[in-house]
Formats: C-alpha cells, sequence, structure tokens
C-alpha cells in the first residue's frame, strides 16, 4: 500500500483522531501532516502485525503525546476554555455542543483515548492495546474507569 492510498482510506480517520486528541485544528493538521509523514518514512518496517489502520492510529497517538508533552502547548492549552475546544470534535451541528462531547474533552488523557479509540474510531479492545502498547486487562480497565467517570459527570447535567 503506497501513502496516497493510506491517506485517501484512513486520512479522514485520522485528522479526526487529531482533532479530538489535541482539540486545536491547527495543531490536528500538524500531528496529521507528521503522523504521515513518520508512516512514510517507516513504510519498509511495517511488518502487517497489525492493520494498517491501528499502526496509522498508533503513530497519531503517539505524535499528538510528543505534541501535548511540550511546554508551549501545555501553556497555550491552559489559555482555552473548554468550551472553544467542543466545536473541533465534531462537524458543525448540535451535537458538536452535546454534554458527553464535552465530558469526554475533560477526560484525563489516558482514558479519553480510549474511549475515543473505542466509540469513536471503532477499534476493539485487542487493536487499541495495540495501538497504546497496553496490555488488553488495561485498555479494558481504562475504559469501564472511563465510562464510569462520564456516567457520573452526566448524570448531574442529565438531571437538571
Amino acid at each position: 500500500m503506497t501513502i496516497e492510498e493510506l491517506i485517501d482510506r484512513w486520512g479522514d480517520d485520522i485528522l479526526r483522531l487529531c482533532l479530538v486528541y489535541l482539540g486545536d485544528r491547527q495543531l490536528a493538521e500538524d500531528a496529521f501532516q507528521e503522523t504521515f509523514v513518520k508512516a512514510w518514512k517507516a513504510m519498509d518496517g511495517f511488518r502487517g502485525q497489525s492493520s494498517p489502520r491501528t499502526w496509522l492510529s498508533a503513530i497519531a497517538v503517539n505524535t499528538c503525546r510528543d505534541m501535548l508533552r511540550s511546554g508551549w502547548l501545555r501553556m497555550y492549552r491552559r489559555s482555552q476554555p473548554i468550551e472553544n475546544l467542543l466545536h473541533l470534535a465534531a462537524p458543525e451541528t448540535d451535537a458538536a455542543q452535546s454534554p458527553v462531547r464535552a465530558a469526554v474533552l475533560r477526560l484525563p488523557g489516558m482514558y479519553r483515548e480510549v474511549i475515543v479509540l473505542y466509540y469513536d474510531r471503532e477499534m476493539k479492545i485487542g487493536e487499541i492495546a495495540q495501538c497504546l502498547r497496553l496490555s488488553p486487562n488495561t485498555v479494558s480497565t481504562r475504559l469501564r474507569r472511563a465510562r464510569h467517570m462520564l456516567k457520573n459527570e452526566l448524570k448531574g447535567e442529565i438531571d437538571e
């Protein structure tokens, strides 16, 4: 498979993953480009032990993590209220303002990433484990805890 075929097939999914992960359109586009540059450079080393989708998702997640670790980005993200990030995670519809999306964006990173990969990317627990280099049990635990956090947070919003 060529890099062009990978971009055509999974480019939109990778960009969306980066958007949800980073919460900023320009940063997500940078991460998207960096992901495919890294994939292109590593194409010869891809052994097919996972699907190309899982492989690209792993590269994208690691690229986003690296970007989030940068000192400048941490300062920038602190200055952005969560409401400003909601429109980035979904197309411009009423769903973009959903309490569920806002609650997912407020989750700590390790829980947000499993929720996004499981529900948004529709990856199986084994694929997520491969992508994040975790055991399937760890992914299951994080997914369960994230669901619990979301349930508790959304309970108050639904009752209102």
